[in-house]
């Protein structure tokens, strides 16, 4: 989907099953436009009356009172009763939506963007969003009815002193027309900041432990301070902005009033066809001329600074998506075969060399070498195959290359563990089932295949994992992303490094508990060489300088005497 369709589909959410809401509160901002009208014609026939030139009498005027108050009151509580409520829907519908765009995009988009520019669209954006786009349109229909209507009251009672009116309010149009562009520009800009600043403080939360196990509390506070005082002076430019339009719109509003009151007083005086309180109501309506003329570009700047906001997200939605192939596939039923797959980072830099290898369905295999020599890029390369990865070469999955394969059909079917299980602060029973509705027997299997069946009844399925899982150990974590993948009956189980983190017997446990698996084929990258482990694995693939350098089970590596033989005896 492109940038501009995306963006008209962020922003028709807004209305989305909210018409009659949006409606009804538009209404309300039109009778509320009429009132400043009424009061200022009011004002002036009180004023005429009390001075003997009225054409209405104090009883007949305090009904028109009577009557506007009414008005006023009914106004205000359609607004009371339809604005809130629209603007709650409209703002679930687009944070929904944006949230369900976000999900849409595949793995390997995601892992190459930054999660503060989401971060902050759903929740800094969305908050300038809502202030300066949804709440404003509602206060611009205002203004342009007080306008409209103020202007036509004028133009009624006395044409002249109503073209002096306009040639004042130049001014205040002026002055706004000029510094709206730059506000628009720096709400913008306090966006990006904000944007960076929610990435820092997200590093500083996440790496909190290192922080402290290397006494780097004074340079990372010194970050932090860095891109808060960034945030907040790009806030306060902008605040002084807002203040300096404000002041010069006041100023020259009441510039325009008085210029508008002396005039009024000069013809009243001269009997020119208007009264002291045609006067008084000329100078309440200027109210309603200069304010809107002197928002309107600043409201319209806000719109604009809000609309960038969604077209910024809305591209990045769109960036670097890649949809896959249309071949849907199937579980696996004879391999994955690595047919001369050579890759590289960078050009010229090349990190996998004429990889071939095939790894059968319902078998295990262990991916082992040195620090760089391949292993997990060559996993990754597996799991990105479907995702637009640029390599040389073929990964077919049975009879169909990755690269043609849609990418979620791919990951329908495969499973990765990584070394930090991400567990949600909710039950163990929703992080097996990532809160979806399986048959209680299916999901008894899983905790039982996954050796979480002691775990489960000493606290309870129901028993809260807590922020990230930290209520449950390293091996628990890895047992639930067992669970997961067995409960979403993939046929391919990947695992990189898994066990890295944890201590010895646990390391062991977890790796014993994904070769008790049966009928799924399981790759794992391991740095562990435990002997009581190696034999278990069908076949172990040695990796050296970006290339297979042996193959084959822990009993024939070890009797060829070469690479692999060294590497166990090191280790």
């Amino acid at each position: 989907m492109t940038n501009k369709n995306l963006f008209v589909e962020l922003k028709n959410q807004f209305h989305r099953d909210n018409h009659v809401f949006f409606i009804l509160s538009v209404i309300g901002a039109l009778l509320s436009g009429f009132l400043g009208m009424g009061v200022s014609w009011l004002t002036g026939e009180l004023i005429d009356t009390a001075s003997g030139n009225g054409k209405w009498s104090i009883s007949e005027l305090l009904i028109i009172s009577l009557c506007i108050a009414a008005f006023f009151l009914a106004a205000s509580y359609l607004t009371y009763y339809a604005k809130p409520r629209y603007i709650r829907k409209a703002m679930q519908n687009y944070k929904q939506a944006l949230f369900s765009k976000l999900t849409e995009k595949n793995i390997m988009s995601f892992r190459s963007e930054s999660t503060s520019t989401y971060l902050s669209a759903l929740t800094n954006d969305c908050t300038s969003i809502e202030t300066n786009y949804l709440d404003k349109e509602f206060w611009f229909i205002f203004r342009m009815t007080s306008f409209v209507t103020s202007l036509a009251l004028m133009l009624f009672y006395s044409p002249v002193l109503t073209l002096v009116a306009i040639g004042v309010t130049f001014l205040p149009l002026t002055i706004s027309l000029l510094s709206g562009k730059k506000l628009s520009k720096q709400e913008v800009t306090v966006s990006d900041r904000n944007k960076s600043f929610t990435a820092t403080v997200a590093d500083c939360l996440n790496g909190f432990s290192v922080v402290k196990a290397f006494r780097a509390e004074k340079p990372v506070s010194g970050l932090f301070s860095e891109e808060n005082t960034k945030l907040e002076n790009s806030k306060y430019k902008r605040t002084k902005l807002q203040i300096f339009i404000n002041t010069l719109g006041q100023l020259s509003g009441m510039t325009a009033q008085v210029t508008v009151f002396f005039a009024g007083a000069y013809m009243a005086l001269a009997g020119k066809g208007i009264t002291a309180g045609n006067v008084i109501m000329f100078v309440n309506l200027m109210n309603f001329v200069v304010a809107p003329v002197a928002e309107l570009p600043g409201l319209l700047a806000a719109r604009k600074a809000s609309r960038a906001l969604i077209e910024k997200i809305a591209k990045s939605l769109s960036e670097s998506s890649f949809a896959g192939g249309d071949t849907e596939l199937c579980p696996l039923e004879k391999s994955i075969s690595v047919k001369d797959v050579s890759f590289a980072y960078e050009d010229g830099k090349e990190v996998l060399h004429d990889i071939s290898f095939d790894f059968e369905a319902g078998k295990s295999y262990a991916v082992v070498g040195a620090s760089g020599s391949g292993k997990s890029t060559l996993l990754n390369l597996i799991m990105s195959g479907a995702c637009g990865a640029e390599y040389s070469g073929c990964i077919m999955w049975d009879n169909v290359d990755l690269k043609e394969s849609s990418s979620d059909s791919f990951f329908d079917q495969v499973s990765s563990i990584d070394q930090n299980v991400f567990v949600f602060n909710s039950s163990i029973k929703d992080n097996i089932t990532m809160f979806r509705e399986f048959p209680e027997e299916e999901v008894s299997e899983a905790i039982c295949r996954s050796h979480l069946k002691e775990l489960v009844e000493d606290k309870g399925d129901d028993y809260l994992c807590g922020e990230s899982g930290k209520a449950l150990s390293g091996g628990e974590k890895q047992r639930i992303s067992i669970a997961r993948s067995l409960l979403k009956r993939s046929s391919v189980l990947v695992a990189d490094e898994i066990t890295a983190a944890l201590d010895s017997q646990t390391a062991y446990k977890v790796s014993s508990d994904i070769l008790d698996l049966t009928g799924i084929t399981r790759i794992v990258v391991t740095h562990s060489l435990e002997e009581r482990l190696m034999k278990r694995y069908d076949k172990i693939i040695v990796m050296r300088d970006g290339r297979i350098e042996e193959q084959g089970t822990f009993d024939e590596l070890m009797a060829m005497k070469r690479y692999f033989h060294a590497l166990f005896m090191v280790a």
